[in-house]
């Protein structure tokens, strides 16, 4: 099944990132730790073609560090500086900063070389909406949010954000892409909270969520549900977490709805476990 949308406000966001991207020396990208394949805008990659680009896996404080440590790697052989962050570790805030003046500095070397007075090195920030580029973009500008002034080309609609004295942010809106191709893809972004819930089924999107937890952190499910790892049928796993967690209807009948939930509710904020849902 192709999940398929394409607000306007997208495409104009498209196109608006395509005209600044000549503006900026280096592209800082937010993806989700516990999908970090999945939440990586494919559409975005083709108009960033050949530009610098440091990749932030945001909400590593929600994902399985084992996994996040494969994904960091495989950013790195695949020519990308990358990087995994909690947003309220000041150390690791300091170091996407460090990172970010690394990418910008050669920039900087070939303006002096031509006797430029170097500036302070331009970004682009992107990531698709719900990723945490509000609250990173607050940490990273010291919860000061600073315009930094005109510059050629850009309107004064647009905000660029004064990190320290390294490098300055332009703000992007969160884009999506047109549909996905693949189902999965659209299950991972449901359940960790990136695309409506309405797009696609709650209990199918729980049932992904179980399915994966029985494969890969079955201990985890048992720990919080009591689901014992040799139930296999999904009905029956949705009534034994709903009597468990009280989901129930007048009668005494399990309210799946409310099963579906407590469940994404659960994975959302941590209570569950910390999981990745997909594998480099």
């Amino acid at each position: 099944m192709t999940i398929q949308w394409f607000p306007g406000h997208m495409a104009k966001a498209r196109r608006e990132v395509e005209e600044k991207l000549k503006l900026v020396d280096f592209v800082v990208e937010l993806v989700d730790a516990r999908a970090p394949l999945s939440s990586q805008n494919p559409m975005l990659q083709q108009v960033l073609q050949n530009k610098p680009k440091l990749i932030v896996l945001m909400k590593k404080d929600l994902a399985d560090n084992r996994e996040t440590e494969k994904w960091i790697n495989h950013f790195k052989e695949n020519n990308s500086k990358a990087i995994a962050v909690n947003v309220n570790d000041k150390a690791e805030i300091k170091r996407v900063i460090q990172l970010g003046k690394e990418l910008g500095q050669e920039k900087m070397d070939k303006l002096m070389k031509k006797g430029i007075q170097p500036r302070p090195a331009r970004a682009m920030i992107i990531g698709i909406p719900n990723v945490g580029k509000s609250t990173l973009i607050n940490r990273l500008a010291d919860k000061k949010i600073a315009k930094t002034g005109d510059k050629p080309g850009v309107t004064k609609q647009q905000l660029w954000i004064k990190v320290k004295k390294d490098f300055e942010l332009l703000d992007t809106p969160g884009i999506l892409w047109p549909k996905f191709e693949d189902e999965i893809v659209g299950f991972r972004l449901a359940a960790i909270g990136t695309i409506k819930d309405q797009l696609l089924s709650l209990q199918d999107i729980t049932a992904f969520v179980i399915q994966h937890m029985q494969e890969h952190y079955p201990e985890l499910l048992e720990a919080r549900y009591d689901i014992d790892r040799s139930m296999e049928d999904m009905w029956d796993i949705f009534v034994a977490i709903g009597k468990q967690r009280g989901a129930l209807e007048s009668g005494g009948n399990v309210n799946f709805k409310k099963v579906s939930d407590i469940v994404l509710g659960d994975l959302r904020t941590g209570r569950l476990g910390m999981i990745t849902l997909e594998t480099p």
